[in-house]
């Protein structure tokens, strides 16, 4: 009953700790798409003979920006689907 209760438990934690990466992963990437996004229209409109170079270097850093988030989704993955808490309870239970 103890086991089982480990693994319920791991399960609810390693699940709130997903929501949370995903959630703020996508937070930050929308905080900062905006912010990218508002800092290429002030430059465009300071200097317009930039405009063609600076949409260029905001696409470069929005695929980086993307990069970070797709990095956690990532990580989240492996703890939902390989936890390896889970399988540490597993190995000391015997099972």
């Amino acid at each position: 009953m103890e086991y089982a209760h480990m693994l319920a438990q791991i399960d609810a934690s390693t699940l709130l700790a997903v929501g949370l990466i995903l959630g703020l992963g996508g937070a930050g990437t929308a905080i900062g798409f905006g912010l990218l996004g508002g800092k290429l229209i002030e430059g465009t409109a300071r200097q317009p003979e930039l405009g063609g170079m600076l949409l260029g270097r905001m696409f470069l850093v929005a695929g980086l920006l993307d990069a970070v988030t797709f990095v956690g989704i990532g990580i989240g993955m492996f703890f939902v689907f390989a936890n390896p808490f889970a399988a540490a309870v597993k190995a000391a239970a015997g099972g």
